[in-house]
């Protein structure tokens, strides 16, 4: 890629191709004709598997305050508590928004890519980026991808190999148990004389369907409970009971 070509690029892509450049990487960004904010997008875009889509997932360390980036494949959740154990000694990791995104990385949502931040990230890669011989990331924009092998992403990020993925199974079992003991309590709504609070202490929110793994309820849901009127609460426990019946599905 020439310098005008490069110079003809959105500003972040500028960034990923210079580094992908000084790095002596062979592939340069690649510009979609459509944009490929989700792994399945960038996939059907590129006439691959879902999984050779490099996803760069974001979260915010509240120890202090720093950016950790997972990159794991397409077709993969990862799992916090794993991360947790890893970069966040014991403490827990917080949700990172489009702001703390692009503040952080430079990039905004749907087009982070693993390398070329504008702050030091904490940087981990998912080991099931490995099972491929050829994957794709983002560069830099919700357009743009380049490609790259497992090991030339492990080169230019110099950054560790784990699992960090969800553990389907585990996932399921433990899904299984909070709707047990949330259906229960379900029951004592209809004749209790205060409306019961849905939460079974298992407090933390799922990335893929922004509800809470122990009461199904979304953050403002949660922190409206205390003032909302018991007919209010009424109807939130209808709306979780019905969440439940569609994760089950």
């Amino acid at each position: 890629m020439c310098g005008a070509e490069v110079k003809s690029l959105p500003e972040g892509v500028q960034r990923v191709a210079a580094l992908l450049q000084a790095s002596a990487h062979p592939h340069a960004p690649v510009m979609l004709d459509d944009a490929a904010r989700t792994a399945q997008q960038a996939a059907d875009a590129l006439g691959v598997s879902v999984g050779q889509i490099a996803k760069s997932i974001v979260f915010r360390r509240k120890l202090d305050d720093a950016a950790v980036l997972v990159v794991t494949s397409g077709d993969q959740r990862v799992d916090e508590k794993k991360v947790e154990a890893l970069v966040c000694g014991g403490k827990r990791l917080g949700r990172a928004d489009a702001a703390f995104v692009k503040a952080s990385t430079g990039f905004t949502i749907g087009g982070v890519a693993p390398l070329a931040h504008v702050t030091p990230v904490v940087i981990l890669l998912d080991q099931s980026l490995f099972r491929f011989d050829e994957l794709w990331a983002a560069a830099g924009h919700p357009h743009a991808v380049f490609r790259l092998s497992p090991q030339a992403l492990q080169r230019l990020t110099d950054a560790p190999v784990a699992d960090l993925a969800v553990d389907a199974g585990e996932e399921q079992q433990a899904l299984a148990r909070a709707i047990t003991l949330v259906t229960l309590r379900a029951q004592t709504v209809a004749s209790a004389a205060d409306v019961p609070s849905p939460c079974i202490s298992i407090c933390r929110m799922n990335a893929r369907t922004d509800l809470c793994e122990g009461c199904f309820r979304t953050r403002s849901e949660i922190a409206g409970w205390s003032g909302a009127h018991d007919d209010s609460k009424r109807a939130l426990w209808r709306l979780i009971e019905q969440r439940m019946q569609a994760l089950q599905a």
